[in-house]
């Protein structure tokens, strides 16, 4: 074989493993990325930011509530941050997350920073829940009332935890498709409310025949849902026991709150 056909061997031996490599390194490279952006997806889950500072009356069902929040999140594929912190609550933290939610707050939580950093939250596609006294938050904020749907007047007494029955007026909606059809028992603490909007969809409306300290007649929302300036809001009125928490309808009550706002129905 001449020099030269050899030298021409060479060469082309030489391009097809330079080939060969580049192949494998591209090849390399794709798995890379593909397994980089598996990861990156599983770290996106919907992001919840669950919030239960107080100013004034403390729940002592919401450690309860928080663990169950976190359990919830791990069976349903979303993640849940539990803070107390009001300076959570700014623009760059808070576009981690999908959506806010106010466990069983009290009072004035949120200074005008952080009620800034909500409202810009909201309007740019974030979700809001409430749970319980999420309606007895924010008393001075008028915007605060008008987003939950209504503020929290009062509840009965002595005891303030007693049996009651519920209306179930929307039984399409993913907090309420698990329920009975028509009415709810339960036990639990019954809020009353003043400043109900009329924009929100009741899907739960309390029947004050059923027990004593009723003071809205028969217009008594205690769970509902609206669209706010383009984000969507779900608050429950129960959750002030710790056993709320472990009951089977009331967990999937909640569960169907999250969905709902995370936009999962």
């Amino acid at each position: 074989m001449e020099p030269r056909q050899k030298n021409t061997q060479w060469h082309l031996l030489k391009m097809n493993l330079s080939m060969e490599k580049t192949f494998l390194l591209s090849l390399t490279l794709c798995f890379f990325f593909v397994g980089f952006a598996q990861q990156t997806q599983s770290n996106t889950k919907d992001q919840v930011l669950v919030f239960t500072k107080t100013s004034g009356f403390r729940h002592q069902s919401i450690e309860t509530g928080v663990t169950l929040l976190e359990k919830l999140a791990r069976q349903n594929d979303f993640k849940v941050t539990h803070t107390e912190d009001s300076l959570d609550f700014n623009s760059e933290n808070l576009k981690n997350y999908k959506m806010v939610l106010f466990l069983s707050t009290t009072n004035d939580v949120l200074g005008p920073s952080g009620q800034k950093a909500l409202q810009d939250f909201m309007h740019n596609g974030g979700s809001f829940m409430g749970i319980h006294a999420a309606t007895d938050t924010e008393f001075n904020w008028p915007w605060y009332g008008r987003m939950i749907g209504a503020y929290f007047m009062g509840h009965p007494n002595n005891p303030n935890v007693r049996k009651a029955e519920m209306q179930v007026i929307d039984s399409d909606h993913a907090s309420t498709k698990m329920l009975p059809t028509t009415t709810w028992q339960r036990i639990d603490e019954w809020y009353n409310f003043r400043n109900i909007s009329d924009d929100i969809q009741v899907l739960l409306n309390l029947d004050e025949s059923t027990y004593e300290g009723g003071t809205n007649g028969t217009h008594h929302p205690i769970a509902w849902y609206h669209e706010f300036e383009g984000a969507r809001v779900f608050y429950t009125g129960g959750g002030h026991t710790k056993e709320s928490f472990s009951e089977p309808l009331f967990v999937a009550h909640l569960l169907g709150g999250i969905n709902y706002c995370l936009k999962r129905d």
